[in-house]
């Protein structure tokens, strides 16, 4: 693959004006937006010479923008590419079985890999080059990829996939992928094969081996589970927590010659959504997370800068332990839910960039979701019902919140709290500072506000956070009968029965789950225009983690 030279670049975008040559300015500027777009993927070339042709340009023009546009899309080698991430604290550690915020799962993928990885058509082979399971789905064997090494030189074996799954199978690492791994019988290495025995057959297991927290480390991280050692395309340089971490290009990667075109990337801590936005606009860094909706629209109009959103399975939430006093009341917990303008919060705080949610983690980005689940309404009249019928003593609700819990979390809080004083409940807002927040309020605090960035399957978002002995089971919620619900439903290959488990699972947690949903968000990212080869991928912000991957500078 050639670098293109700096004077070679600029030259066809002056000839494609001066072909024009109509003394529209406009005209020449809408051209190269939509060329942009042909070269970032979002818009066929057929697309592109219809509206060329609807501006008055000729079919010879607009095919020599076209031509420009597909020379461009040769990735180009070298350079540095910065990202602007919220979501960072200064307790943030590079052990995989912590990360719960993004800066850390950026910085992750950076530096290291999962078996596999849930890319935006489906899984694609990372550690593993292949994978394949038994008729009944309870045994499944993953060949690990040959000749591959860890950043320090050391060749990857299945044993060390195996210490992986070991380390984040016990209950002492406290591990966000806990409840996914408790369905695991027995496991191996064979080889090069890592195998492993389910109680009860999964379909889905592979999606479930692609969390991020599942790393592959050399020893499964037990001899440093903070050493940033694995398979990624970069290895880490710098890492200051809360402040930035810096990366060099690995030379030794697998497939160095088809991702990872920078040399070195960046990943710049801005949690404060306004500083972010200065950030890519004076060119500090090259992409940002978390755009605020209401500033989404604008900021696309902005010179050499495209906003890129993404619908799917992300959703803000409200969320409550139901086994702390008052939220133990499933009569309060209707009552709060009864209270939720969703649609004015859709409104107001995402300006239209996402859907209402349902106070269940599913929407119709999942395969087999029931679309005949009634919408709850938001009904104050019900609210009052149900909050006088829990015979709350009227002392204040507090609701825990801070700026980073998810963009405009405050605005949220703050209307949320406006409904539930016409419905006569007694919501108190407290504000809490970004630094700590996930490891001094999330899932400490028995109220408090968050984001989940959804999980491919129904099974690894259910097994994540509402299985009874999930590490991440941040509602406490803890039913016998809804574990066994899951493992049945994973059991069951007949997709039509499946769903039928599925939409049980999603009635009882709406009904009676401390889980408030009152959105499902976009994946809001700004990007500058000389960021080329840029996908959408449902599974997160920023092509899922993987811009810095697929990416590279025109």
């Amino acid at each position: 693959m050639r670098k293109l030279d700096s004077s070679i670049k600029k030259k066809p975008r002056h000839r494609r004006a001066d072909v024009v040559n109509t003394g529209d300015d406009l005209m020449t500027t809408e051209l190269q937006h939509l060329t942009d777009k042909v070269k970032a993927g979002t818009m066929t070339r057929r697309e592109f010479m219809s509206k060329a042709a609807a501006l008055g340009v000729s079919a010879a023009v607009a095919t020599s923008f076209l031509a420009d546009a597909a020379y461009a899309a040769t990735p180009v080698k070298g350079g540095t590419f910065k990202m602007g991430v919220q979501g960072g604290e200064s307790t943030n550690s590079q052990d995989p079985a912590t990360w719960a915020s993004d800066v850390p799962i950026a910085g992750g993928f950076c530096w290291g890999e999962t078996l596999a990885y849930a890319g935006p058509n489906g899984l694609e082979p990372r550690v593993a080059e292949s994978w394949e399971g038994s008729s009944d789905a309870k045994t499944w064997r993953f060949k690990v990829r040959q000749g591959i090494t860890f950043s320090n030189g050391a060749a990857v074996t299945a044993e060390d996939v195996l210490a992986t799954m070991q380390r984040h199978s016990n209950e002492d690492s406290k591990s966000g992928a806990l409840g996914i791994m408790k369905g695991i019988e027995s496991m191996r290495a064979d080889g090069d094969v890592f195998e492993l025995t389910l109680a009860i057959g999964n379909a889905d297991l592979p999606y479930l081996m692609a969390d991020y927290h599942l790393i592959i480390q050399p020893n499964g991280g037990f001899d440093d589970v903070a050493a940033a050692i694995g398979t990624g395309l970069y290895t880490l340089e710098t890492d200051e927590p809360g402040v930035r971490m810096t990366f060099k290009k690995n030379p030794n990667h697998w497939a160095a010659d088809e991702m990872g075109h920078y040399d070195a990337v960046e990943v710049i801590v801005l949690n404060d959504a306004t500083a972010r936005t200065a950030a890519l606009q004076s060119g500090q860094v090259d992409t940002i997370n978390r755009v605020e909706p209401k500033i989404a629209k604008l900021l696309g109009r902005a010179p050499n800068i495209d906003v890129r959103t993404t619908s799917g399975r992300g959703h803000y939430v409200f969320i409550a332990h139901v086994d702390t006093a008052p939220f133990d009341n499933n009569d309060l917990r209707l009552a709060l839910k009864y209270a939720l303008n969703r649609q004015e919060m859709v409104d107001k705080i995402l300006q239209g960039f996402g859907s209402v949610g349902n106070d269940m983690p599913i929407n119709e980005a999942y395969p087999l979701f029931d679309e005949t689940i009634p919408q709850r309404a938001f009904d104050l009249e019900k609210a009052a019902e149900h909050y006088k019928k829990s015979g709350h003593d009227g002392s204040p609700i507090i609701l825990r919140v801070a700026d980073g819990a998810f963009p405009g979390a405050v605005d949220a809080a703050a209307l949320f709290q406006q409904s539930c004083e016409a419905a006569g409940i007694p919501l108190e807002i407290k504000r809490e500072p970004n630094d700590g927040y996930w490891s001094e309020v999330w899932n400490v605090q028995p109220y408090c506000a968050s984001y989940w960035g959804g999980r491919p399957v129904q099974d690894q978002m259910y097994s994540t956070a509402y299985l009874s002995t999930a590490d991440w089971n941040d509602t406490r919620w803890k039913r016998e009968d809804f574990d066994a619900m899951l493992l049945e439903a994973r059991a069951e290959l007949d997709e039509g029965k499946r769903k039928e488990i599925y939409s049980k699972m999603g009635r009882l947690l709406n009904e009676e789950g401390g889980v408030m949903v009152p959105m499902f968000n976009d994946f809001v990212d700004a990007v500058s225009s000389d960021v080329q080869g840029w996908e959408t991928n449902p599974s997160g912000p920023q092509m899922y983690w993987t811009a810095f991957a697929k990416t590279w500078k025109a």
